[in-house]
């Protein structure tokens, strides 16, 4: 028995176009009719836009399965990535860059100043030992793993608010790297990176809105992790003022 081929529907993608060095004023959407069926992502109608309509249209991909996190965007003004978020059943869909960070060309940004901050909160961790044979988990390791899935997207940066009006913000993503470091230091001394996050421009600044929690595709709850921060922080600076024990 021959399986019927699914139905195929014609949706008009409006995509962001702008390169490095533009105006503002030249911020243009083009658009698109792509064939799309009830599997395709956004990521594959892309590929077929520049595979048979537009070679000139650039963004970023690689792994197809969410685990790069290169392909960051947004789609009809919500952040995803390209890769799972399936094409929407309305006959027009939006694609633009992510926010909050400078358009490099069409749907890449510049994610150096996204990187450069995760320097800041102690990253990269090191790995001190090997596991033992035989040896169970740390209690709590649940939690560490959770903010240890964290790809690097930049989606939860693009989704917060503060973030949109304070370019100086330490930003979701390394706050919650940083409280990664805190919560399993690996031999070195946590107090300097919850000094550094004691900020004005990095955990404080933080509004509570929770768009990135609610954003990540990785489950990472950033905005618990800059709670914790603060809440440790705070600590700190009352020992500091108690003189209980010096700082952490």
């Amino acid at each position: 028995m021959t399986e019927t081929a699914p139905a195929l529907r014609t949706t008009r993608f409006v995509v962001s176009r702008r390169k490095e060095g533009d105006d503002p004023g030249a911020l243009r959407y083009d658009t698109y009719d792509v064939a799309v069926g009830p599997r395709t992502t956004i990521l594959d109608a892309l590929v077929a836009i520049r595979r048979h309509l537009d070679p000139g249209l650039t963004f970023r991909h690689s792994c197809f399965h969410a685990s790069c996190g290169t392909c960051g965007m947004r789609v009809d003004g919500r952040e995803g990535l390209a890769c799972v978020t399936p094409v929407p059943s309305g006959a027009e869909v939006v694609v633009e860059p992510l926010a909050n960070l400078p358009v490099v060309s069409d749907l890449v940004v510049d994610m150096e100043v996204f990187y450069e901050a995760f320097d800041e909160a102690g990253r990269p961790l090191v790995r001190a030992s090997e596991s033992v044979p035989g040896s169970t988990p740390a209690e709590g390791i649940e939690e560490l793993e959770r903010y240890e899935d964290c790809i690097e997207c930049g989606i939860c940066l693009s989704a917060c608010p503060v973030a949109g009006s304070d370019p100086r913000y330490v930003g979701p993503a390394a706050l919650a790297a940083a409280w990664r470091v805190v919560e399993e230091p690996r031999g070195r001394d946590p107090g300097p990176v919850v000094r550094l996050m004691d900020d004005e421009q990095a955990a404080w600044r933080c509004h509570l809105a929770w768009e990135c929690s609610e954003a990540c595709p990785s489950g990472v709850d950033p905005a618990t992790a800059i709670m914790r921060i603060r809440r440790s922080a705070a600590s700190a600076r009352a020992r500091r003022l108690f003189s209980f024990g010096g700082t952490r």
